[in-house]
């Protein structure tokens, strides 16, 4: 048996808290873990920026990438490192960089997911570089009535940068003079113009990691610090599902293995409104009571990925989602035959067994770890630097007692998933006994004869 290191980067931006409390839980984990004859540990490591050569190795086997939607130096060494290194990231750079939130709106309409109906419209202005603009808005540019628009998709509507991020851009339209004035406003981004649903009387982010999602009721119109709500029972186990498989498929499509979707609830219908997040919130002072959650479930997929050295999918697939399309089932149906493909591509049923075997101590570690001073440290250097000053000993003490009451909640939660985990496990050992005394008995059998 082999001694072998798995190493896992970090390719951080704005990052502090997460990654902090990232690399503390999995040193107290002291993972050794058995796996095809080798005995397999992890180092974490911060990936620097510097000048590369392309024919230089990478020295990881996963990164988390926090950079690759904007710093165009770390995505296309990131996209080297796959093409030429075999590098394991999250998420995918290709996908990240050419779908847009445009793009996938209309795959998820193509599948049959209830998009709010949703125009594109020409920029209002275009750069002077353009050198061949003038001729070709001659020729072929029409001139049109934005407020036809406005009134075929009906008041109110949305317009929001059809590639945008972080609710930047973003106006709520009432009527046709304000989306006149929004239009005017918006220079040269190309922008949608999106029916609003309205009323609804829920708004739920889903947060997938490869095959774990959490989903949080939030509040867009709330203060940074109170907009996802520590909220419980506020939907029901089958919306709660249908949003995971929601997650899951759009997830799944696009290779996307850390994402957020947004979705409002009208009517008992989820509207998926916003799901291409190449940059998901986790940091404490957005996710506080959620963030332990998500910091777990981040070391529990990554650390899979880095052990199993799970291959990189390097292409999209997308045949087996437009078979689906093809049998014209009702959506429920539909979705379910979508999940599905999510659970293969993510390994699901593998990925839960590797977890009980070889992660079992994650919860009672991060439980632990999340009511330590190193903790409320690393939660006090992200407050600095968001907040005044005169403010930072107050949104310290309102983020980790958040964080507190999470692990007073956590406990029963705990104790239930540990049942089910043996439980599993005594499952998992029966059937190899029951499998090996078949083997034993045909072997026995075959000798006889």
């Amino acid at each position: 048996m082999a001694n072998v290191t798995r190493k896992i980067g970090l390719s951080l931006g704005a990052d502090i808290c997460w990654p902090g409390c990232y690399e503390e839980i999995v040193k107290r984990l002291n993972l050794t873990i058995p796996v095809g004859g080798d005995s397999v540990s992890f180092a974490v490591d911060r990936v620097t920026i510097e000048p590369f050569d392309l024919r230089q190795p990478v020295h990881y086997d996963v990164v988390i990438d926090r950079l690759t939607h904007w710093y165009h130096t770390t995505r296309e060494w990131i996209k080297k490192a796959v093409i030429m290194d075999s590098l394991y990231v999250l998420n995918n750079p290709w996908s990240l960089q050419s779908m847009e939130k445009h793009t996938s709106y209309a795959a998820m309409m193509h599948l049959g997911v209830p998009v709010p109906d949703t125009w594109m419209v020409p920029p209002k202005d275009y750069s002077p570089d353009l050198n061949d603009l003038k001729p070709t808005l001659q020729r072929y540019g029409r001139l049109f009535d934005l407020t036809k628009v406005g009134e075929q998709l009906g008041y109110p509507v949305f317009m929001k940068p059809y590639d945008g991020g972080a609710w930047v851009g973003v106006t709520k339209i009432n009527d046709a003079e304000q989306l006149r004035t929004a239009y005017e406003q918006s220079g040269q981004r190309v922008m949608h113009v999106q029916k609003a649903v309205n009323p609804f009387d829920l708004f739920v982010r889903a947060i997938g990691i490869g095959p774990q999602v959490w989903c949080v009721k939030y509040d867009p119109d709330a203060p940074l610090h109170s907009r996802y709500e520590v909220a419980f029972n506020y939907v029901s186990a089958d919306e709660w599902q249908r949003l995971t498989d929601l997650c899951l498929t759009i997830n799944s499509f696009f290779q996307w293995e850390f994402n957020s979707c947004e979705s409002l609830r009208k009517d008992g219908v989820f509207y998926p409104i916003d799901f291409a997040n190449a940059c998901p919130d986790f940091q404490v002072t957005s996710l506080h009571f959620h963030f332990p959650i998500m910091v777990k479930n981040m070391i529990k997929w990554s650390i899979y990925c880095a052990a199993t050295k799970r291959e990189f999918r390097r292409n999209l697939n997308w045949d087996p989602y437009y078979a689906v399309v093809k049998k014209d089932l009702p959506f429920d149906d539909r979705l379910k035959e979508y999940a599905k493909i999510a659970h293969e591509r993510f390994e699901t049923d593998r990925f839960v067994e590797f977890c009980d075997r070889h992660l079992g101590h994650i919860d009672e570690v991060a439980w632990e770890f999340f009511g330590s001073e190193r903790a409320k440290e690393l939660f006090r250097l992200k407050v600095t630097a968001l907040f005044p000053a005169h403010e930072v000993e107050q949104f310290t003490e309102h983020y980790f007692g958040l964080v507190q009451f999470w692990r007073k909640t956590e406990v029963e939660r705990m104790n239930t998933a540990k049942v089910q985990r043996d439980e599993r496990n005594t499952s998992r050992e029966v059937a190899a006994a029951a499998v090996a005394a078949s083997c034993s008995a045909d072997k026995k059998a075959k000798a006889a004869g």
